[in-house]
C-alpha cells in the first residue's frame, strides 16, 4: 500500500500549540474551531496569507477557509492586504490586542446583549400587561432587564474610556472598590 502525503508548511511548535488551543478555546466561547485556528495563524504570521496558504498548512477545506475569513472579517478581526504584482486576495490578523478586545466586545454585544435587551423588554411589556403572571415572575423579568441595561451601560462608558486609563483600572482590580464611599453604618 502507497502512503499519500501532502506536503504543507511545517508550522514550529509554538505556533501549532497556539493554533490548537485558540481553536479549542473559540468552541468553548461559542466560535467555529476553523475560524479561531485561522484567527490564530493570522495572528502569529509574519507576512499576509492567501486562503489558499491557509487552507494548506491548516489542511482545511478551501471553502471552510473561505467562510471562516468572510466571518473574520466581519468581526473585523482580519484585514484584507494588497500584494504588489499578486492578484489574489492576501490577510492579514489585527495585531494590536486592544483593538481585538475591543472587536470582539463590540462584536458580542451587538449580537447577544442588544437582542437580549429587546427581547427582555419585551418580555417586560407583555407581562405587565398580563393579569395572569405572578407578581413574583414579573419582578424577576424587570430584575433581570434592569441588570442587563445596567450592563449593556456599563460596556458603552468604558468604550468611551481612553485606553491607558482603561489599562489604570484593569490593573486596579478589586483595589478600584477602595475608592468608592464607604457605606455608613445604621
Amino acid at each position: 500500500m502507497t502512503e499519500i502525503t501532502v506536503d504543507r508548511p511545517e508550522l514550529p511548535s509554538a505556533v501549532q500549540q497556539f493554533v490548537l488551543a485558540w481553536g479549542d478555546m473559540g468552541g468553548q466561547w461559542g466560535v467555529n474551531r476553523s475560524v479561531s485556528q485561522i484567527h490564530a495563524l493570522l495572528y502569529l504570521s509574519e507576512k499576509p496569507l492567501t486562503a489558499d496558504d491557509i487552507a494548506e498548512t491548516l489542511a482545511m477545506a478551501r471553502s471552510n477557509v473561505s467562510n471562516s475569513i468572510k466571518e473574520l472579517l466581519g468581526w473585523g478581526l482580519i484585514r484584507r492586504v494588497p500584494v504588489m504584482g499578486d492578484r489574489r486576495d492576501y490577510f492579514e490578523a489585527e495585531t494590536d490586542i486592544w483593538t481585538i478586545a475591543a472587536n470582539i466586545a463590540a462584536g458580542r454585544k451587538q449580537r447577544e446583549l442588544d437582542p437580549a435587551l429587546a427581547s427582555l423588554a419585551a418580555c417586560v411589556t407583555a407581562a405587565e400587561g398580563d393579569h395572569a403572571m405572578h407578581p413574583v415572575a414579573v419582578k424577576r423579568l424587570k430584575e433581570m432587564r434592569a441588570f442587563t441595561q445596567t450592563v449593556s451601560g456599563w460596556y458603552d462608558q468604558m468604550e468611551r474610556v481612553p485606553r491607558p486609563s482603561l489599562m489604570v483600572l484593569l490593573r486596579l482590580g478589586s483595589k478600584i472598590v477602595n475608592f468608592l464611599p464607604a457605606k455608613k453604618a445604621k
